[in-house]
């Protein structure tokens, strides 16, 4: 089955940009009708979607984060990458990656057919 698994920064300075990877495996990102996600969990509060990258290299963006965010593939590699600028201190999460057969904001673990096991990423200075 698919597998998906988080790598990049566990500290990040305010301001800088933190870029993260989801190396995929047991399935193509560029497979028919799959999506590829990005949520996030701040401390103490419920998941956020960030964004999304579908099979086709077509992206979407949560509207509070679109002009921060953007999602890229590299399909040589089976992975996509999340970049995020400008970073404060809310910012602060446990980020996952996940996938889905269809296209999709849920912000359940329900909504997802497989998730990534997420990797903390903590924004101080």
């Amino acid at each position: 089955h698919v597998q998906l698994q988080e790598s990049g920064p566990g500290l990040v300075k305010p301001s800088q940009t933190l870029s993260l990877t989801c190396t995929v495996s047991g399935g193509s990102i560029t497979a028919n009708y799959d999506y590829w996600f990005w949520i996030r969990q701040p401390p103490g509060k419920g998941l956020e979607w960030m964004g999304a990258i579908t099979y086709s290299g077509s992206t979407y963006y949560s509207p509070s984060l679109k002009s921060l965010t953007s999602i890229t593939r590299d399909t040589s590699k089976n992975q996509f990458t999340l970049k995020l600028n400008s970073l404060t201190p809310e910012e602060t999460a446990v980020y996952y990656c996940a996938s889905a057969r269809r296209v999709t904001v849920a912000t359940g673990r329900d909504g997802y057919e497989y998730w990534g096991q997420g990797t903390q990423v903590t924004v101080s200075s």
